[in-house]
């Protein structure tokens, strides 16, 4: 099967191109790469005036399959991930069971290459049931398939346990990715500030993320290990991390399209459609982000794509459940709020959506180069269109997004070579 890829704008991070080429996709890998291939294809997409990416990874979202199906499930969630452009997704592990024993694990694996949409490589819990109590067996579900550990959602309290984590992924060659919120200080709805207290809800309070942040830096300086610290919201988080990666720390982090895209403020607009953990800040806390993504010290973009069916957000800003979708409006929100900005480059983009996530996960992906697998994003720079409800292909509807005009569509996805979306 070849598949030929005419007069696109390939951007790549990797080999820094960001010029027009043909591409010839053969089977599952990419054959050729040229200013004019003649080849004859089974399949010629013209890509004009369309740019062509490495496909997009996801290394922190919630497929909610097995044990919340009501929200998303491994089929649904993939659907939405490949219409926003994503190749590979990396669910975390806050289901029901949890994926603390590889008999789990394996059934995630399973029902994902049933679905056979996108490369889906999940997550194990830290601790059994995600409880915080007992650790679990590393080199046992490491060699079942999960690609890192976490009990996102759930923060690790037992700084004993998290550092034991921290060491034992490290020797196996992966990580924890750490959900930061120290819960003494975290109680409350939204942002701790004005916004909440005109709401009259309590405030969850900047320093949750940031006291253990400093946490996970300590030990991963001290013990000359790598920990990756969550989705960042704050100016301080983001600061404590690029002064400890000046001094040479081997401590890595993500952050969310929503993080430099809204502050607090959109909870007045969008209510519980704005509400997710960590909360929404403020603008300093905004531009911070924007600037930790210029300057190197974020590593990734990542979704954070949480869904929660209609009845469960609907029930009032102070008890509905945090999470927001997100794999279908993450390309346009970069777009929108870091590359027409003036922020980021495309080439930007590509680092810190394709490059660094695979270089992270360490999977050999995040490039388009000959020989490599053909795992494909190409999408239209240029169109606008309104997110309304009726075309959020996600199980679960809640967005800050909806109603809003967004710029930038994805019109392609290729997943080993075989076009699993189109747009």
């Amino acid at each position: 099967m070849k598949t030929l890829l005419k007069n696109g704008t390939l951007i790549d991070y990797k080999t820094k191109i960001f010029e027009k080429y043909d591409i010839l996709i053969e089977n599952d890998k990419i054959k050729e790469i040229a200013k004019n291939i003649t080849t004859q294809a089974d399949n010629t997409i013209d890509c004009t005036n369309l740019n062509i990416i490495p496909g997009m990874i996801d290394m922190h979202c919630h497929l909610r399959e097995p044990g919340f199906e009501h929200k998303e499930t491994i089929e649904t969630g993939a659907k939405s991930a490949v219409s926003g452009g994503f190749t590979t997704i990396c669910p975390m592990p806050n289901t029901k069971p949890t994926p603390d024993s590889a008999i789990v694990l394996q059934k995630i694996i399973e029902e994902a290459k049933r679905v056979n949409l996108c490369n889906v490589l999940p997550y194990a819990s830290v601790s059994k049931g995600e409880k915080g109590e007992e650790i679990v067996d590393f080199k046992e579900l490491k060699e079942a398939g999960a690609i890192a550990f976490s009990d996102d959602g759930m923060p690790v309290v037992n700084s004993k346990m998290m550092r034991q984590a921290i060491i034992e992924a490290d020797k196996l060659g992966t990580f924890v990715a750490s959900h930061c919120e120290e819960k003494s200080v975290a109680s409350g709805a939204i942002n701790a500030g004005k916004v909440a207290e005109q709401l009259g809800v309590d405030g969850v309070l900047p320093e949750a993320e940031e006291i253990m942040a400093a946490r996970e830096i300590v030990i991963s300086e001290t013990n000359n290990v790598r920990a990756h610290i969550c989705h960042i919201s704050t100016q301080t988080t983001k600061n404590m991390v690029r002064d400890a990666k000046k001094r040479g720390v081997k401590i890595t982090c993500e952050t969310c399209p929503h993080y430099f895209t809204f502050t607090v403020d959109e909870v007045i607009k969008s209510g519980v459609n704005a509400k997710m953990n960590p909360p929404l800040r403020e603008e300093k806390d905004r531009q911070a982000i924007i600037e930790g993504l210029k300057e190197g010290t974020i590593d990734a973009i990542i979704t954070d794509h949480a869904p929660h069916a209609e009845d469960e957000k609907n029930k009032g800003l102070a008890t509905a459940p945090n999470g927001i979708i997100g794999f279908e409006t993450a390309l346009p929100a970069e777009i929108m709020n870091l590359v027409d900005t003036g922020d980021l480059t495309y080439l930007d983009l590509v680092r810190l959506t394709s490059y660094n996530p695979a270089q992270l996960l360490k999977i050999d992906r995040g490039t388009i180069e000959v020989g490599k697998i053909a795992d494909i994003t190409i999408f239209d720079p240029n169109q606008e269109y309104v997110y309304t409800k009726d075309i959020v292909v996600s199980k679960s509807k809640n967005s800050p997004f909806i109603g809003k005009k967004l710029k930038g569509k994805v019109k392609y996805t290729i997943v080993n070579g075989k076009v699993v979306y189109e747009g």
